[in-house]
């Protein structure tokens, strides 16, 4: 299980409530549980994947979510017995262990490994926006030169045969 805050363990929860009667979800409804933030939606269904709650079908989307994720027996099930936010009280709970450092480092690097995808989700958003970006100012950068040669020409015909 990776490191959650207690924040993060009730949105697990809401993605698995939000699960309604056909058991299923589309990626237009998952966007529509986190605003339209995609890298913390694919982040939440990584921990959702990875626990086997949930099971992807369809091909993934721009933003690498599946077009509908299915709510396995298994993930019910863990809500039904309190879900990630029962789980992250029964962990607040514990004793610290002196033999855990290395439970605590693979949560760690579970953790790593979340935000890395949602890292690795931005910037491939940004790079889009950089992309179009540059477009247009090549865009405009052949505008202005037209421009010039036009205004250069109009000027010679106009005033160059006085």
């Amino acid at each position: 299980m990776t490191e959650l805050n207690e924040y993060e363990a009730e949105m697990l929860d809401a993605v698995l409530e939000a699960f309604g009667i056909p058991d299923s979800l589309t990626r237009t409804q998952l966007l529509e549980l986190f605003d339209q933030d995609e890298a913390t939606a694919f982040a939440m269904v990584q921990v959702l994947l990875r626990e086997s709650f949930i099971a992807a079908s369809g091909k993934p989307g721009p933003f690498d979510l599946p077009e509908k994720l299915v709510l396995k027996p298994k993930g019910e099930k863990f809500l039904k017995e309190g879900g990630f936010t029962r789980r992250y009280k029964l962990e607040q709970e514990k004793p610290v262990e002196i033999g855990g450092t290395q439970a605590k480092l693979q949560q760690q690097n579970m953790r790593l490994q979340n935000e890395k995808l949602s890292n690795q989700s931005q910037i491939r958003e940004l790079q889009k926006t950089i992309d179009k970006l540059r477009a247009r100012q090549y865009i405009f950068f052949v505008l202005i030169i037209i421009a010039l040669i036009v205004g250069c020409w109009l000027g010679h015909a106009l005033f160059g045969k006085g």
